[in-house]
């Protein structure tokens, strides 16, 4: 070629990667990783405790997730609970592919606090 070019190029290709990388890497660089995670915090709640439908606030912040339910019943069945459901809640977090372990803002739930 008279250009300067050499006539053996070749492209490099890339390594194949998976969907799930291509969004943890997408939820990485868009800087959405803390507020899908406190969402993510709030579903592991509804699914795990069941009481879901008694909820009226949900807060959390620093590991310590914030709960206020309208019936007394059913804060204290849940206060004899509160270290099962964490564990549950932390379990049902690990096996979700769309929480982010690695995040330093918003990551386990550490306590359980009842209102």
């Amino acid at each position: 070629m008279m250009d300067g070019t050499p006539k053996n190029i070749r492209l490099r290709r890339k390594q194949a990667v998976t969907m799930e990388e291509v969004v943890q890497q997408y939820i990485k660089s868009m800087k959405l990783a803390a507020g899908l995670n406190t969402q993510r915090i709030f579903a592991a709640w509804d699914a795990c405790s069941g009481a879901g439908p008694f909820t009226l606030k949900r807060f959390f912040r620093g590991g310590t997730l914030y709960i206020t339910v309208d019936s007394s019943m059913v804060r204290n069945q849940l206060y004899f609970q509160k270290e099962a459901l964490i564990e549950k809640m932390n379990a049902f977090l690990a096996a979700d592919g769309l929480f982010t372990e690695d995040n330093r803002t918003v990551g386990y739930i550490k306590e359980l606090i009842l209102r």
